[in-house]
C-alpha cells in the first residue's frame, strides 16, 4: 500500500494509506505466527507472539520514539489482551485488542493527516499553541489507549480507560514533553478516549479523528475471532463480516472520502446503526464523504448502494 501524502518508502501497516483497498483488518497489520485469530490461551503465549505496533511517522521524531517505547511495554501490552479476554472470551464480541487498536491508530493518523493536508484546525494548536505533531501524538495515543477500560469491564469502558491510560501517559510523556506540556497532551488525550463513548462529545478535531477511526474498523476481519467461537455470533459480528474493504482516499468535495464495499446488506447495520452514531456530533461531518457499494450475488439484492 502507498500512502499518496508520505515520503518514499514509508510503511503503510495498516492498509489504510490510500491506494488499493484496505484488506479485512488483522491480515495486513499481523504476521501469521501473531494473528489473534488462534488467540493463545495464556498471558505467557500472549507475549511471546505479541502483535508490533507501527504506524508511517513521517518525520515526526517524537512519535516514531513514544512507539517504540509502547512496543518495548510489557503492562500495556497485557492490558490490550485482558481487554480482548473480555471483549471475546467473556461477552462475545468482536476484537478489541491490539490488533484492534493498531488499525484505528493507523486509520486515524490517516485521517488526521488528510484533514492537515486540508488546513483543518486541530484543537491543541489553536487553544494551547502546541503544533501539528503534538496533534497527531494526540491522536495516534488516544486511539492506543481508548479501549484499555475493557480490560476491567465493558460497561462504562470508556470511563475506565481514563484512570488505566493516565498514569501510562504520565510515563511514557515525561521524557518527551516538560511537566505543563506533558499536561496539557494528556488532558488532550483523555478528552479524546472518553470523547468515543457512545453519546460522546468531542470538543477538538483530535477527538472527533479517534471516535471515526473506531467506527472504521468495521471490515470483516474484525469479526474473525467470534467465527471461530460459534457462540459468539451476533449481528456484530455479522454485520462486520459482510463489510469487504474499506477504502480511505482524499475526496473530490471533501478533505476525506470513504468507500465501503460490502458483500452482503447486513453490512448497512455497521454503516446506519454504527458509523452513522459515531459521525453525528464528531465535528467531522463536514469533512468527509461516504458511499457504500453492495456486491456478491448469493442472497436477494435488497438495496444496491448506501449513502451519508
Amino acid at each position: 500500500m502507498t500512502d499518496p501524502t508520505a515520503g518514499p518508502g514509508d510503511p503503510d501497516p495498516a492498509g489504510t494509506e490510500g491506494g488499493p483497498a484496505m484488506p479485512g483488518p488483522g491480515k495486513p497489520t499481523t504476521p501469521p505466527d501473531a494473528d489473534e485469530a488462534t488467540f493463545p490461551r495464556t498471558l505467557a503465549e500472549r507475549l511471546q507472539r505479541r502483535v508490533e505496533i507501527n504506524v508511517p511517522d513521517r518525520d515526526n521524531a517524537r512519535l516514531a520514539r513514544l512507539i517504540g517505547r509502547i512496543n518495548e511495554d510489557d503492562e500495556l501490552y497485557a492490558l490490550w489482551t485482558a481487554a480482548n479476554v473480555t471483549a471475546i472470551n467473556r461477552l462475545g464480541m468482536t476484537d478489541h485488542g491490539p490488533v484492534h487498536v493498531k488499525i484505528v491508530m493507523n486509520i486515524a493518523v490517516r485521517l488526521f493527516r488528510l484533514l492537515a493536508d486540508a488546513d483543518a484546525e486541530f484543537g491543541i494548536v489553536r487553544d494551547h499553541g502546541l503544533d501539528r505533531d503534538d496533534a497527531e501524538i494526540v491522536v495516534a495515543l488516544a486511539a492506543l489507549f481508548h479501549d484499555l477500560g475493557m480490560s476491567i469491564h465493558r460497561a462504562d469502558h470508556e470511563g475506565y480507560s481514563l484512570f488505566v491510560a493516565q498514569a501510562k501517559l504520565r510515563d511514557l510523556l515525561a521524557d518527551e514533553y516538560s511537566d505543563a506540556e506533558a499536561a496539557v497532551v494528556r488532558s488532550e488525550v483523555l478528552h479524546a478516549i472518553i470523547a468515543h463513548r457512545s453519546g460522546g462529545k468531542p470538543l477538538t478535531l483530535e477527538a472527533g479523528i479517534v471516535r471515526i477511526a473506531d467506527a472504521l474498523d468495521m471490515a470483516k476481519g474484525r469479526s474473525r475471532i467470534p467465527f471461530e467461537q460459534e457462540s459468539s455470533v451476533s449481528i456484530h459480528s455479522i454485520s462486520a463480516a459482510a463489510i469487504d474493504r474499506v477504502h480511505i482516499e482524499k475526496g473530490e468535495t471533501k478533505p476525506i472520502r470513504l468507500v465501503i464495499e460490502m458483500t452482503n446488506s447486513a453490512g448497512v447495520f455497521q454503516l446506519d446503526q454504527l458509523f452513522r452514531d459515531k459521525l453525528r456530533g464528531s465535528g467531522l461531518e463536514p469533512y468527509i464523504e461516504l458511499e457504500a457499494e453492495i456486491e456478491g450475488e448469493k442472497e436477494k439484492r435488497l438495496l444496491r448502494g448506501f449513502r451519508i
